[in-house]
């Protein structure tokens, strides 16, 4: 979720873009993992035992060595002397003046690429954005980082965001980039978990085997599971050892797996934790080698998902605690101004502002939108106007989303609780987390808000009418109309 850090108007994500930033022009380096942590931690205003706590390191490794080295070259960089007390202001008022750089420029005078709409062969923009499409926005300093990450032995990338907001686009060009390492063999694997059937998450066994037989025919590998599977061994065994005789030593170089849809796990708590205490198990085989197996640096994995982990796990054996965390945000006004010149579009300061009122920066929402204005179809007040109507562009998206709330009255009811207010509500948390995935809301601490006036207009009376049948079947009481 989108962190604010203490009083000041500030997100992480901001924070560590303008830190993360001025590093790389002074030590050509971007920040470590470990010295993104203490970051985040320290502009949270956590003690270091806190955040070594968090980090799974010794408190004095933090306080003594990672953390007085990072004010070092952060005031290197930022060119003024910066403390774990001034740190939240000095970055807060870096990005309060580079936005207004940034908007006032590129409003005024943008230099994106102007391209013709028919050159482009437009397509509706639904899922995956090709790798070599214009229409891709870029969300600095995510890409540099993931690009850089997944060159380590043993890296680990986890990417999360709600529902259409670029992850698995973003994926395939970290998978893109790993190939272009000259410096070995490299093959790539994108699975996505939400094609296996239901019935296999019920039983581990039969999973882990779905697992390695999907991976051994993407690879084009000759099928040998049953082969490395003995009933001596456990499930997480087989496949361990799968990996280190077959898969590892077949490939005669670096295996990169991209799991994506992994939310799929987390409704099947049966599986999840020996699932993901596995994957934990192989980034540790390989950042320490206790196995004394060298192939195990050869597996870098990449893990997509789209909520937060609401299943309980043991900290030490997960692997949503460990890695290059990447959490996608939503378009800035300047991505989306860019993003519209490539369309062929100029819009004027008040269309933007009332197209991210709408819409709020959403990836997909903004391209749909850019895209039926490319084509002609209506003007832009007509798309706002229609926007929240069935008769608007968001019609099929808007029906998908009323259908599963519909189906889940309780998901319906916790949503029309947060459109209800124009505060954040606090709900309970796998509702919230479900809503968040869906995009429907934003996570702010332990509360939510609807993320975008469009979800606000459109759903605010179909949900009154949901839960008001809800009610009626569950408690038998209804509104009955009134008689003389």
């Amino acid at each position: 979720m989108t962190e604010v850090i203490q009083e000041t108007a500030i997100t992480f994500e901001a924070a560590l873009k303008i830190a993360d930033a001025a590093v790389f022009v002074k030590t050509k380096r971007h920040l470590k993992n470990i010295e993104v942590a203490v970051l985040r931690g320290a502009l949270l205003g956590q003690k270091y035992d806190k955040i070594a706590e968090e980090c799974d390191y010794a408190p004095e490794y933090i306080k003594h060595d990672v953390g007085p080295k990072l004010w070092q070259i952060l005031s290197a960089s930022l060119g003024e002397k910066v403390s774990k007390t001034n740190l939240t202001a000095i970055l807060a008022q870096r990005a309060s003046e580079e936005l207004k750089i940034e908007e006032s420029s590129s409003l005024a005078n943008s230099q994106s690429p102007v391209i013709n709409p028919q050159s482009l062969e437009l397509e509706s923009p639904v899922g995956l954005i090709p790798l070599n499409s214009a229409l891709y926005v870029e969300r600095p300093p995510v890409e540099s980082r993931c690009y850089e990450e997944i060159t380590r032995d043993g890296a680990l990338i986890r990417i999360k965001a709600p529902s259409q907001m670029g992850k698995t686009s973003l994926m395939v060009r970290i998978l893109a980039h790993a190939k272009q390492d000259n410096s070995s063999q490299v093959r790539t694997v994108a699975l996505s978990l939400q094609r296996a059937e239901r019935s296999i998450f019920n039983d581990l066994d039969k999973f882990l085997r779905w697992f390695c037989a999907s991976i051994t025919r993407k690879l084009q590998l000759p099928h040998r599971v049953e082969d490395y599977w003995s009933e001596t061994f456990g499930s997480k065994s087989n496949c361990t050892a799968y990996f280190e005789d077959c898969l590892l030593p077949d490939i005669h170089g670096v295996l990169v797996l991209a799991l994506d849809q992994v939310d799929e796990v987390f409704l099947h708590p049966e599986i999840a934790d020996d699932f993901f205490t596995l994957l934990r198990s192989w980034y540790e085989e390989a950042a320490y080698g206790d196995s004394g197996n060298p192939l195990w640096q050869n597996l870098r994995l990449v893990i997509v998902h789209s909520t937060e982990v609401y299943i309980p796990l043991d900290i030490n054996k997960s692997p949503f605690n460990v890695g290059l965390a990447i959490e996608l945000q939503t378009f800035t006004p300047v991505q989306v101004f860019n993003l519209a010149q490539r369309y062929g579009i100029h819009l004027s300061e008040d269309e933007l502002s009332e197209l991210m009122q709408l819409v709020d920066g959403h990836p997909y929402l903004v391209q749909q939108a850019l895209y039926h204005l490319a084509q002609q179809n209506l003007i832009f007040q007509q798309l706002i106007q229609t926007a929240a109507t069935d008769a608007g562009i968001y019609s099929n998206h808007l029906h998908r989303h009323l259908r599963s709330l519909q189906e889940h009255p309780q998901l319906a009811a916790a949503y029309e609780l947060a459109i209800a207010s124009s505060t954040p509500v606090e709900l309970e948390q796998t509702l919230a987390f479900k809503l968040h995935s869906m995009g429907l809301v934003k996570l702010q601490g332990n509360q939510v808000i609807s993320s975008c006036k469009l979800y606000r207009q459109y759903f605010e009376e179909p949900l009154r009418v949901t839960t008001k049948r809800a009610n009626c079947s569950t408690y038998g009481f209804c509104d009955t109309p009134k008689t003389k």
